[in-house]
């Protein structure tokens, strides 16, 4: 692996022109008021686990459509006063898994609820929300990205997004989420749509950002070969007369065209030898984005970028915004 994008210097800069459909805002104002009002209230439910400082909730709510999704919330043991919450969103293929990997966020003492991918966890970790759209039931090997993709109403991503927003609505309804200090994060394809709530959501506090997909789609397909944009570009070396079609449903999730709609302070991460999400879609996002916002770059690391390390940069990146515990 080594760096195959432009320049550092250049990424600093680099400012595409966007390429946004007119019925943007107007699409997905329609998406989420249907779904809004379609969504039955969250139900909760206690479930018993091995671990003793961190409690576990099962929790259903409403999301595309309203159609049942998974997710957990895990909180501090002990907590009876509304916290700070974290909304994640998981990366390409993987699902909500067993409550035991999520356990950086509540031990710190923050509520974290963990929101499961439809259709997704069937590649590195286990998910149990199907896909309702496509009559499955249950999780599918990739790929997701072509599915609906001839038009912006049929595609897999917008009900993907949706999900993603109103699992903000679903946490901010339990008493032990302060609805006034929530943050959304995600890495890969969980941070395209940690991005896309952050314009699309309300009241979102912050949001960490790394390595994102669903960003600059024109950009990735010319540059990458590496799977999820690879998915679309063998669609295209197949269905050769939608080009334009494909492109114009991709712009609707496009975390370029929802970057100068977010205003909340964002932590971006970028890895500049990444084949996966290229700096420059990376860089294409950050540099069209509205609010406060920084980015930790990771000048010798792929998709991967900062793990570990970067998780202690966003635990001082929240705490800076007064969203500590």
């Amino acid at each position: 692996m080594s760096a195959f994008d432009l320049p550092i210097e250049q990424l600093r800069a680099y400012l595409p022109a966007r390429e946004e459909p007119e019925d943007f805002d107007a699409f997905w104002r329609a998406t989420l008021e249907m779904s809004r009002a379609a969504a039955a209230p969250p139900r909760f439910e206690r479930i018993e686990t091995a671990l003793r400082t961190v409690t576990v909730d099962d929790v259903t709510f409403g999301g595309f459509a309203g159609q049942p999704i998974r997710a957990w919330l895990l909180a501090p043991a002990g907590a009876s006063e509304p916290l700070p919450t974290v909304v994640e969103y998981i990366g390409y293929g993987g699902g909500r898994s067993l409550p035991f990997e999520w356990l950086q966020w509540a031990s710190a003492g923050y509520a974290h609820f963990v929101m499961d991918t439809r259709g997704q966890g069937s590649v590195w970790s286990p998910g149990d929300t199907p896909d309702v759209e496509d009559g499955s039931t249950g999780g599918h090997h990739p790929g997701f990205v072509t599915r609906g993709i001839e038009r912006p109403e049929t595609w897999y991503y917008r009900r993907l997004v949706t999900d993603a927003v109103l699992a903000v609505d679903a946490a901010r309804s339990h008493p032990l989420v302060d609805g006034s200090r929530i943050a959304v994060a995600g890495m890969s394809q969980g941070g395209g749509l940690a991005l896309a709530v952050a314009a699309l959501g309300e009241g979102v506090g912050a949001a960490t950002i790394d390595v994102p997909f669903l960003c600059s789609w024109r950009r990735a397909l010319e540059i990458t070969d590496a799977h999820p944009y690879r998915e679309l570009t063998q669609y295209l070396s197949i269905h050769r007369d939608l080009e334009a079609a494909v492109l114009r449903t991709t712009a609707y999730v496009d975390g370029v065209n929802f970057a100068p709609r977010a205003t909340a302070p964002a932590l971006f991460s970028v890895g500049l030898m990444d084949e996966i999400c290229p700096p420059s879609t990376v860089f294409a996002a950050y540099n069209h984005y509205a609010g406060p916002k920084d980015v930790r770059v990771w000048s010798f690391n792929g998709h991967e970028a900062g793990e570990l390390f970067h998780q202690s940069a966003r635990y001082e990146f929240l705490a800076s915004l007064g969203l500590a515990p």
